[in-house]
């Protein structure tokens, strides 16, 4: 008998229409059966072993909320038949109205699995969990419309004791990569136990999700540079590595993002459904792609009525090659600025969704450019290779580290938010730095856009950072620190950015989510924490403010 081994996870949703992903034991076809009637049916295909479906739900009722259940072969399997958290309401599916003028999107990133129930966490209570918990004991009260995970769903260099034995079963640590995963098999356990986790399985079915990659979801400071790429592509181990990573977040992440029509338009997919194993199509697949970051987008736009999300890919979509670094290739960054551009007017509230944050702490900012200098070779090789060194030891690939793009973004912001079609807010949603601020930019000698621009960073979900990381996230913020990246702009030669910023928020640290909710040309901002307590863990408002009325 067929079951399900993951999943279901509820991901693009619109007035009629959602799509629901599984993972199932065996092939077979999948049915998703809601309340009212709507429903859809998908047969599995197969990678690698595994079989997986993402069903098209139609026949939704726009403005109304239906509960479902998942079928495989004509056997429900979900909720399964011995819940093992029984108090949990039904799955459901939520189809906004033609009317909704109301818009909640919760985001954060990088989240650690959590330990099984009853386990210590080190870490704390998990943010995805205690949102679940909130939701469930109110089904009828507020809960996100979409949730956009920004990054780091899972670490693949940094593993659970739990994992660290599973992978001692399969092969020698002591050869490389280690404890970190080798190959898609390995990856597939990493997304068990991060979504295997009742409280975060049942969220992931009942709250439409959004999703993009940051460097952890394959290796810490993923293309950092053109020589790091060199290095690792001249280890044993990094083909498989990232082929897998690639493979792996195509099925378990990215196929959700897209919408029915750019599934039905996509070749790859119709090529691994058609087959009766799609294992050797994604890999050449994910093979073109680690050679040639242009022959696939990974980003993406979605609208939730009069707010557009512009997802971008801050990682794959890299150009490294010294002297010409951007943080976007030249093909991925005319896209975004199409999306950014496209419809002007039909849109009140601008999300561009990048894992790594446009504006940092001044000092760190500086830091990157003047480190981006020096790789590039302006005050010699010496200084060159002692610039690279300081790239990977400190994390220097931000939009800081790539001045033009930044530069770039700045002033794409600026035109998108200039005029009388111009949006209410322009945000900048970004995670990746373990802890969460709120900045607003200036453009020195003028106004500036209409809109209200602001960067939200929100890090970590479930995850920690120490004591160190910290105060020095507080100094860069300072006066005094400001005062000395000046040093380091002077000595690089850097051009001053076309914008100046303060930090109008935070930092708060802990594991954390923040809620952007909008209504019409309105928009308020909350940040909240999750605090342990006698009857279990629960989210703190910690920061709520408006940013447009």
């Amino acid at each position: 008998m067929a079951g399900l081994r993951l999943g279901p996870l509820l991901r693009y949703v619109d007035g009629t229409s959602a799509t629901v992903w599984v993972e199932t034991s065996r092939p077979g076809t999948a049915e998703v059966r809601c309340a009212d009637g709507a429903g859809g049916t998908a047969g599995t295909f197969q990678v690698a072993g595994h079989h997986y479906a993402l069903v098209r739900v139609t026949g939704l009722t726009p403005g109304t909320t239906t509960p479902y259940e998942v079928f495989l072969d004509g056997t429900r399997v979900w909720p399964p038949a011995e819940d093992p958290f029984p108090s949990l309401p039904p799955s459901a599916i939520p189809a906004p109205g033609p009317d909704d003028d109301r818009v909640r999107v919760a985001f954060g990133s990088c989240r650690w699995a959590s330990p099984p129930t009853g386990e210590h966490d080190p870490v704390g209570p998990d943010a995805l969990d205690t949102l679940a918990g909130r939701i469930a004991a109110d089904p009828d009260g507020e809960r996100p419309d979409v949730l956009l995970l920004l990054g780091d769903q899972v670490y693949a260099d940094e593993t659970s004791d739990a994992t660290r034995a599973w992978l001692a079963t399969r092969r020698d640590l002591s050869d490389p990569p280690g404890g970190q995963v080798a190959d898609y098999e390995e990856y597939t356990h990493l997304y068990y136990e991060s979504w295997l986790d009742p409280q975060v399985r049942w969220l992931l079915s009942t709250v439409p999700t959004c999703m993009i990659f940051d460097d952890h979801d394959v290796i810490d400071d993923w293309n950092t540079s053109a020589s790091w790429v060199e290095d690792m592509r001249a280890t044993s181990w990094w083909r498989e590595r990232i082929l897998s990573g690639l493979m792996s977040y195509w099925v378990y992440q990215h196929l959700g993002n897209l919408s029915p029509a750019e599934l039905a338009a996509d070749p790859l997919y119709a090529a691994v459904r058609e087959s009766a194993d799609g294992t050797d199509e994604l890999r050449a697949f994910a093979a073109r792609a680690e050679a040639d970051a242009t022959t696939v987008r990974w980003s993406y736009r979605r609208d939730f009525g009069r707010v557009r999300l512009v997802m971008v890919d801050s990682r794959a979509a890299r150009f490294l090659t010294e002297g010409e670094r951007s943080m976007l290739d030249a093909g991925e960054a005319a896209w975004v600025r199409e999306q950014v551009l496209d419809g002007r007017g039909s849109y009140d509230h601008l999300l561009i969704g990048t894992s790594l944050p446009w504006l940092l702490p001044h000092l760190v900012h500086d830091v990157e450019g003047w480190s981006s200098v020096l790789c590039r070779g302006d005050k010699g090789a010496r200084w060159a290779w002692f610039g690279e060194k300081l790239r990977r030891a400190a994390d220097l690939e931000h939009w800081a580290a790539f001045p033009k793009s930044f530069a770039d973004l700045a002033e794409l912001i600026d035109e998108a938010g200039t005029g009388p079609e111009a949006p209410a807010t322009v945000c900048v949603l970004s995670g990746d730095v373990h802890h969460a601020y709120v900045a607003e930019p200036r453009w020195p000698g003028r106004a500036g856009p209409d809109a209200r621009v602001v960067q939200l960073t929100c890090s970590p979900v479930h995850n920690s950072i120490p004591l160190s990381m910290r105060l020095g996230f507080r100094f860069g913020w300072s006066a005094v620190a400001r005062r000395l990246g000046g040093v380091f702009v002077r000595h690089a030669g850097l051009a001053r950015p076309p914008v100046t910023w303060r930090r109008t928020g935070g930092p708060w640290f802990g594991n954390q989510l923040m809620t952007l909710t909008t209504r019409g040309r309105s928009a308020v901002l909350r940040l909240e924490h999750t605090q342990e307590q006698a009857a279990g863990a629960r989210l703190r408002t910690v920061m709520e403010t408006r940013l447009s009325r």
